[in-house]
């Protein structure tokens, strides 16, 4: 298939905030024969931050074609929302194993294949920024050199494993980001809240935050446009300067999105703890 076959995913804006429940999300099917297609829920694309949920079947893979090619000019964040996930740098042959609530992160110019291989459909959600609209997704990676042959073993550490563990993490274009390895942060002055990034560079920070049942946060503002995601219910959200109290519940599957500088809070008012993912591009304080 030629690069002229390349169909561009949808670019879902929005002017103000905006919830967007898992029914609205936009579906899109990315991908050829030659690459494996790949069920995509794009949920926002603003000037700022892409995000979406990408879907595969049990054993489905995706890896690039001509048109299609799975190198872009962007810093990434893919968390495993259900399923797992083997993903690859088809160019180096590195491969992380990324299971259900863990994440991996890397930066712009890495190939990258995925291959689900739980016994359940895999759903990954991705944040990307600087997002598609600034030209880092498929109009930048059929400026780069076409990577004609993909490897997925890495036979030099054989002979010298594990005693080169370490070397190799440091080489590595990927990394896992599991629960030991996020970093924590209590936020707020009078009402703290548990916070935990997992990626934050230049272009985009991404975290989760964490709410035990009662609590809510201070409000808050961010020099980046915010985009969010809920994996279980129970989690609102207060706009308070923007059309007044305006009050939102997020559903399993919803997004959110808030642009740059309009401030928001969070609650629980729920009987259980509730979770969100966040990323925020290109900054994630005022200050």
């Amino acid at each position: 298939m030629s690069a002229q076959s390349y169909s561009p995913s949808p670019r879902p804006s929005f002017t103000g905030p905006a919830h967007i429940p898992y029914a609205a999300a936009t579906r899109h099917l990315w991908g050829d024969a030659e690459s494996g297609e790949v069920a995509d829920w794009i949920y926002v694309s603003s000037e700022k931050i892409h995000q979406l949920v990408f879907g595969l079947p049990p054993g489905g893979a995706f890896r690039h074609s001509e048109a299609y090619r799975t190198i872009f000019g962007a810093d990434e964040m893919l968390r495993v929302v259900s399923g797992e996930m083997v993903i690859a740098n088809p160019e180096s042959g590195e491969v992380h194993r990324v299971r259900a609530g863990e994440s991996v992160v890397f930066g712009p110019d890495t190939w990258h294949h995925a291959f689900s291989y739980g016994a359940e459909p895999l759903r990954v959600l991705e944040l990307f920024a600087p997002p598609p609209s600034q030209g880092t997704s498929g109009a930048y990676a059929r400026t780069k050199p076409y990577l004609h042959t993909s490897r997925y073993t890495q036979d030099h550490w054989l002979g010298c494993w594990p005693a080169a563990s370490e070397e190799a993490r440091r080489a590595d274009s990927m990394r896992v980001v599991r629960e030991d390895a996020i970093l924590w942060r209590l936020e707020g002055r009078e009402r703290q809240v548990l916070v935990g990034l997992l990626l934050a560079t230049s272009q985009l920070t991404a975290g989760i935050v964490r709410l035990l049942p009662g609590q809510q946060s201070e409000v808050r503002t961010h020099a980046g446009d915010l985009s969010l995601y809920t994996h279980a219910g129970g989690l609102h959200l207060r706009l308070p300067a923007h059309g007044g109290q305006r009050w939102f519940e997020l559903q399993a599957g919803d997004g959110f999105y808030i642009p740059e500088g309009v401030p928001y809070q969070f609650y629980n008012v729920v009987d259980h703890q509730v979770e969100a993912v966040f990323g925020i591009a290109p900054c994630y304080w005022p200050e």
